[in-house]
C-alpha cells in the first residue's frame, strides 16, 4: 500500500471564504502514483472545514446564509469570554465539518458529476493549512 502526504496552506482575504481545491487534491492524487484507495482532506483547525458539493456561485451563498442563519456572529458566545471573539467560527466548522474522505478509481478522484471538494474558512485573514492523505495501490 502507498502513502503520501501533503499540506496546503491558506491566508484568507475575508473572516469567511470558500475556496475551490478539486484541482489541487487532483493534482496531488496524480503525484501519488495511487491508482485505487481513498484520500483524505481534513482541515488542521476548529474554525475551518472541507466539504464537497455543487461548485455554483448562488449555492456558495446559500450555504454562507445558511450557516450565517444557524451560528450567527454574536457578542455573548461563553467562548468570547476567554478573550477570542471566534465563536460563532467553531459552531459553522462543525456544522460542515472538518474533512471529507474522497474515493480514488484509476489514478483520480471518484466524484459525481457536479461535486468539488471545497475549503471552507470562517476565522479567516491568517495562515491556516489542511492535510491531503492519500492511501491505496
Amino acid at each position: 500500500m502507498k502513502f503520501a502526504t501533503e499540506y496546503l496552506w491558506f491566508n484568507s482575504k475575508n473572516k469567511r471564504e470558500y475556496q475551490n481545491i478539486t484541482h489541487t487534491v487532483e493534482e496531488i492524487v496524480q503525484r501519488s502514483g495511487v491508482q485505487e484507495g481513498m484520500v483524505l482532506v481534513s482541515a488542521m483547525h476548529i474554525t475551518a472545514a472541507v466539504y464537497v458539493n455543487d461548485a455554483e456561485d448562488g449555492l456558495i451563498e446559500d450555504i454562507d446564509e445558511w450557516l450565517e442563519k444557524l451560528a450567527p456572529f454574536r457578542s455573548d458566545y461563553r467562548h468570547h469570554q476567554t478573550g477570542e471573539t471566534n465563536g460563532d467560527a467553531h459552531l459553522k466548522s462543525l456544522l460542515i465539518h472538518h474533512e471529507v474522505i474522497v474515493p480514488i478509481t484509476e489514478g483520480r478522484l471518484d466524484l459525481g458529476p457536479w461535486q468539488q471538494i471545497y475549503y471552507a474558512e470562517f476565522d479567516g485573514q491568517r495562515r491556516k493549512r489542511a492535510v491531503v492523505k492519500v492511501m491505496g495501490e
